[in-house]
């Protein structure tokens, strides 16, 4: 049993510093990098790229929304052609600093209130599916499970590839829980690995209100944004090793 471990990160933007990128990066296998929308800049971007190389890490784009003030984590009024359009911005802005290293775009996964509203919108869906066939019909795109965001990917063709988080809270119809809701964001290391094995190895997760729900995952998730971030990253990969099961980019 193998499973892909990735992370969430370049979303520093300037002097203002945002995770820790070194240390994260050497724990996991695959990394979502701020396209420059809702963090990260030119500079940032190079850096990070630069590290996932250093690390032997997957690098994959983060498109969010345009919303740097809210880190792309407000819902924005935006319309289906914006949407294809700052997507596929944003995919070609980070494959110009991944082919300046000499390395390959690895997949694509949208960050924040753009992901959680193409899990719920087909338009939205269909958009972002669309921006990334058209840039590179090969590129795998990572989407929650069980979801309008992976039915509309897989009719365009794209390989989807599953995603957990098991430092999310989950509602008991396998969505994420709104930021803000109790038990939405895990901060205890030692529970998140728990749920991280329960994830691989039952398919299960326990929701927000202590129902199981099902879950299917290629890949688990780790927010370099969260404060415990490093922590959680290591006792996750520490128990799934422990378990016997293999930390490998999908």
């Amino acid at each position: 049993m193998r499973i892909d471990l990735n992370a969430d990160a370049g979303e520093s933007y300037g002097v203002w510093s945002l995770g820790q990128d070194q240390a994260l990066l050497a724990l996991v296998t695959s990394v979502n990098l701020a396209c420059g929308f809702h963090a990260g800049d030119p500079l940032t971007i190079q850096r990070a790229v630069r590290t996932a190389k250093e690390k032997g890490v997957a690098v994959g784009a983060h498109p969010g929304f345009p919303d740097r003030l809210g880190f792309g984590r407000r819902q924005l009024d935006a319309s289906p052609e914006e949407i294809y359009a700052d997507v596929l911005y944003q995919i070609g802005a980070l494959s110009a600093f991944v082919r300046a290293e000499e390395l390959t775009l690895h997949h694509v996964k949208p960050h924040g209130a753009l992901y959680i509203q193409a899990t719920r919108l087909k338009e939205t869906a269909r958009a972002i599916a669309s921006a990334v066939k058209d840039f590179d019909p090969t590129l795998p795109l990572v989407v929650l499970p069980n979801t309008v965001f992976e039915h509309e990917a897989q009719s365009a063709g794209l390989r989807t590839i599953a995603e957990a988080f098991p430092e999310r809270g989950y509602t008991r119809e396998g969505l994420l829980a709104s930021r803000g809701t109790e038990g939405a964001v895990i901060h205890d290391p030692r529970l998140a690995a728990q749920r991280a094995l329960q994830m691989v190895t039952k398919g299960l997760v326990e929701s927000v209100d202590g129902s199981l729900v099902a879950v299917r995952a290629d890949t688990l998730c780790i927010h370099g944004d969260n404060p415990a971030a490093l922590a959680i990253a290591g006792a996750v990969r520490e128990g799934l090793e422990a378990s016997g099961i293999e930390i490998r980019t999908f």
